[in-house]
């Protein structure tokens, strides 16, 4: 059995802990608690160490999604949850604008730390206010060869295609070594 070990990370309210929820076959390892800080203006409660979800995607390949916490003062988790990922999920409020600043952020620590395919997952694409993929990929300066996706992490559908766009990415990295 392959395991493929995929860290799903944002800025805070960006989604993480529904995405994993909407797709996990068990029931996720959370660690969320009550936010005390900024964070409780926007939720109630938030990530404090890590999300953990799994699924099986074919006979022989289980997908292990390890969420990271969003605020900042708990960033020192991003590099423990790397260890030994295949994939990066990096997950992106697509109403909140202020935001984009912080996940440019995110995908620079992620991307200078450790190598690896990823891609961006627009969500809350189902509301009205959302930016387009296209305009967030503009905002956040991506190259074409970036995968930015259309996502509704509380949709099991739309997560399963975001993973699945990343396991393509990964089992085509895997191919050119």
């Amino acid at each position: 059995m392959q395991v493929v070990k995929m860290v799903v990370t944002g800025a805070v309210a960006s989604g993480k802990t529904e995405f994993i929820r909407a797709i996990s076959e068990i029931d996720i390892i959370s660690t969320e608690r009550k936010a005390t800080d900024e964070t409780s203006l926007i939720k109630k409660e938030t990530t404090v160490a890590m999300d953990f979800g799994r699924i099986a995607v074919a006979e022989d390949i289980v997908l292990q999604l390890f969420g990271t916490p969003g605020q900042k003062r708990f960033d020192f988790m991003w590099e423990i949850l790397s260890e030994g990922m295949l994939g990066l999920v990096v997950l992106v409020d697509s109403t909140r604008p202020d935001n984009f600043r912080e996940t440019s952020r995110i995908i620079d620590f992620f991307t200078s730390y450790r190598k690896t395919p990823f891609v961006i997952a627009c969500n809350k694409q189902d509301l009205p206010n959302a930016w387009p993929p296209e305009d967030i990929r503009y905002s956040l300066r991506l190259s074409n060869d970036i995968k930015v996706l259309s996502c509704v992490a509380k949709n099991r559908d739309s997560v399963k295609q975001v993973l699945l766009e990343l396991l393509y990415s990964i089992l085509a990295t895997a191919e050119d070594d």
